[in-house]
């Protein structure tokens, strides 16, 4: 049950040309609830997003958290918590957070990206190391890719095969996100039948997803754009992620037929 909020993280289903207005504002709120192999509880993620200053500069604060629960938390304990602060304007990142502890395995890591000279100075504070690397023009972490790409959705020319790619740097290495888009379909939620997009976002195949198409991702057709189901095969097991409940959405919440 390893990396509960990096699957929920790495969604990232959407076009890259901007669109007219922003798909997410102040205050917006989002709680999943996870279950392992389509039956046993497994953990809940959250993902809150603020206005906030760093430095000079008017950003995004967006905190996402995961955690265990239930049996699984008594073998396999996970705490994660990842932080971004991206530009309002841009949603370029200019700082990124990633302090978790998944059955013992942490890591307690800060970036800070320099968009203009293409760098990011990571401190590894658990090991009192500083590193430089050089990166992509635009890049974006892990957290703010969500968000940038999410932004800029662009439905209405998408056609099933179409293919995105976002440029991601990630611990100490750049990576080539690529996403598939798959077509419409509605779905059954907790909150009624929603219209939604699916998408199959690529992902490395090994440790933790048991090949690179192991994720399958529907988000809700509506200008939101919001995640609403995430189901990920993994080299040991299954899981599954939904949406649980929500707030702060910009723009109303499309249901199909209510329960």
């Amino acid at each position: 049950m390893k990396k509960l909020l990096l699957i929920l993280l790495v969604l990232s289903a959407f076009k890259v040309s901007f669109a007219q207005e922003s798909s997410f504002g102040d205050g917006e709120w989002f709680k999943f609830k996870m279950s392992y192999s389509n039956f046993l509880k497994a953990g809940n993620a959250t993902l809150t997003v603020k206005d906030s200053k760093l430095g000079d500069k008017d950003v995004y604060h967006v905190v996402g958290k995961g955690w265990t629960t239930g049996m699984i938390k008594w073998f396999f304990k996970v705490e994660d918590q990842y932080e971004s602060y991206f530009d309002k304007s841009t949603l370029l990142p200019y700082k990124f957070v990633r302090n978790i502890n998944e059955g013992g395995y942490t890591k307690d890591l800060e970036i800070e990206f320099d968009q203009v000279n293409n760098k990011a100075h990571i401190n590894d504070k658990k090991h009192n190391k500083k590193y430089v690397f050089d990166t992509r023009p635009n890049i974006q972490d892990m957290v703010s890719t969500f968000y940038y790409l999410r932004n800029n959705l662009k439905t209405e020319t998408m056609q099933i095969g179409d293919e995105v790619r976002v440029d991601m740097f990630f611990d100490k290495e750049n990576y080539g996100f690529k996403l598939r888009y798959l077509g419409e379909e509605t779905i059954n939620t907790d909150f009624g039948k929603v219209e939604s997009l699916k998408f199959r976002p690529y992902v490395m195949a090994g440790r933790v997803f048991k090949e690179e198409e192991s994720l399958t991702l529907w988000v809700s057709k509506d200008k939101n754009k919001v995640p609403l189901r995430i189901k990920a095969d993994l080299a040991v097991g299954s899981l599954r992620a939904d949406l649980d409940a929500f707030k702060g959405l910009k723009y109303p919440f499309q249901i199909v037929v209510k329960n």
